[in-house]
Parts: C-alpha cells; sequence; structure tokens
C-alpha cells in the first residue's frame, strides 16, 4: 500500500517500471518516496497482484482504532496497512487477513491530533 500524497510505487506498479512522484504532506512520512527502487519495482512486479492506495483521513483513523481498540501506537506508515485493510474490508470479508504493525516513532502532538480527530 502507498499513501495517497506518495504514490510514486503505486504509478510504478501500474506502469511497470519506476516513475517518480512528488511527495505531498502526510502523515505516513515514512512510506514518502519520491524515486522508487528499480529493483524493488521488478520484485513487486513479480509477485503483487495490486497495491492500495490510502488516504490521509484513512491513515489517521486507523491510527485511532490501534490506540483505541488495541491501546498500540503506530505512526502514519505503520498504520497504512490496517487503513488498506479497512478500505477493503467489503473485498476482505470471510477470509483470514493479518497485517503487520510496525513503527511507533509519531511525534506526541501530532499523535495527539490524531486521536482528538484534527
Amino acid at each position: 500500500m502507498v499513501a495517497a500524497q506518495a504514490a510514486a510505487y503505486a504509478l510504478s506498479f501500474a506502469a511497470g517500471h519506476p516513475i517518480a512522484a512528488d511527495v505531498g504532506q502526510t502523515i505516513a512520512d515514512g512510506m514518502a518516496c519520491s524515486v522508487p527502487d528499480r529493483a524493488a519495482i521488478e520484485i513487486i512486479l513479480g509477485g503483487v497482484s495490486r497495491i492500495a492506495t490510502v488516504e490521509e483521513t484513512e491513515i489517521r483513523s486507523a491510527m485511532r482504532y490501534l490506540f483505541t481498540d488495541t491501546h498500540n501506537v503506530a505512526e502514519g506508515a505503520g498504520a497504512a496497512a490496517l487503513a488498506a485493510l479497512l478500505q477493503e474490508r467489503a473485498r476482505m470479508q470471510g477470509r483470514r487477513v493479518a497485517v503487520v504493525l510496525s513503527g511507533g516513532n509519531v511525534d506526541a502532538d501530532v499523535f495527539a491530533q490524531t486521536l482528538a480527530g484534527s
């Protein structure tokens, strides 16, 4: 998955080769890549069926869900996998799925604003 504000890998996947793209403001700064790695794109093209693109509001919602429902703190990039799963909940209905929670390095003020819904 990629953040909508950092879509270089999704664009590259669609094109079948690396595509550079501007990076906008995103809470998922750990995923904010403007120039994809050619070797990584080749690996992705060899085994990935699709790349989900998640919006900032979806990432922030996933961060809130993780904290309120599981008492885990996740930075934006760490919560993006859950955001993608929530986005595709109807498609995943009835399947056994998992997401990896990684990264809790979020600024305290940013996290507080996210929890408050700002």
